[in-house]
């Protein structure tokens, strides 16, 4: 039995923070620039030239992607041979979400109650999920995610009948109801199948696999690049000015499934698809 104290975890989550709101992931920077070089329209041109140069601009470290630090979202898969000791795991991630949005002078954006509206001041509680793996090792990401594109997310509990068309045609609807709120290019993640909950989860998990990963099931990689093609269709374009590249990616998860349903969640983020992530 491995064992990892919760300070560990503490100055990683910490540490996570500040990376995800300052540095882009690879893939999702060269999905970027390649969307770049395939755009006619020029105001789309600029617009794209113009997210290229605020990344450039946070990667130096001073100023985050985006205004919008995000909710601190954190999944945790935890090998089933790790034991945590010195602490809450609870408590150690949030001491961690505070001194990373505190240090990182990051914008503290949670209301203690959703209807009496008072900030808590250091950006906790966070958006904690766990799942127990084999091992003996915690595989910590961090996704801050913001919610002009959060507010855009939908979930439907489509009939069976609905069939493909259904879920796409809803996929699709989504997107073209966004429009420019959520500041496209969007990626959009697609939980399909399982429970109301758990497809909302998927949807959100389907927004930390890299751009440029294909689909393991051809089926459903099939159906992301059709997606992908006719949200890009929509016309909507970077920020809403037109063009071709609404979207940079289309991610889906599907799950086992009741006879009688057939849920479907969409999970819109920005251009800006924040996620660091780090194993202890």
């Amino acid at each position: 039995m491995r064992e990892i104290d919760v300070k560990v975890i503490e100055d990683k989550v910490a540490e996570l923070c500040i990376e995800a709101n300052h540095y882009l992931n690879d893939d999702l920077k060269a999905c970027i620039n390649k969307s770049l070089d395939e755009e006619s329209w020029p105001v789309a041109r600029d617009i794209l030239s113009s997210i290229e140069e605020n990344i450039a601009i946070a990667e130096e470290g001073i100023f985050p992607l985006c205004q919008d630090t995000g909710m601190a979202c954190v999944f945790m898969e935890i090998g089933q041979d790790v034991h945590i000791t010195g602490g809450s795991l609870s408590d150690a991630v949030n001491i961690g979400v505070r001194k990373g949005y505190g240090d990182g002078y990051l914008r503290k954006s949670i209301v203690r109650d959703p209807l009496r509206r008072e900030n808590t001041g250091d950006n906790t509680p966070a958006y904690i999920n766990t799942e127990i793996v084999e091992g003996d090792n915690i595989r910590i990401t961090v996704a801050p995610k913001g919610f002009g594109s959060e507010n855009m997310s939908r979930i439907a509990m489509l009939p069976p009948s609905a069939g493909e068309e259904g879920v796409k045609d809803f996929i699709v609807s989504v997107c073209r109801d966004a429009g420019a709120n959520p500041c496209p290019p969007i990626v959009v993640g697609v939980g399909i199948g399982g429970t109301f909950d758990r497809a909302a989860l998927m949807a959100k998990k389907a927004l930390l696999i890299p751009v440029d990963r294909e689909n393991e099931d051809p089926y459903y990689g099939d159906m992301e690049r059709e997606l992908l093609e006719r949200i890009n269709g929509l016309g909507i374009g970077p920020q809403g000015f037109g063009g071709r590249t609404t979207a940079l990616s289309v991610k889906i998860i599907a799950a086992p499934t009741h006879i009688a349903g057939l849920p479907v969640a969409v999970n819109v983020n920005c251009h800006v698809s924040r996620h660091k992530e780090a194993m202890l």
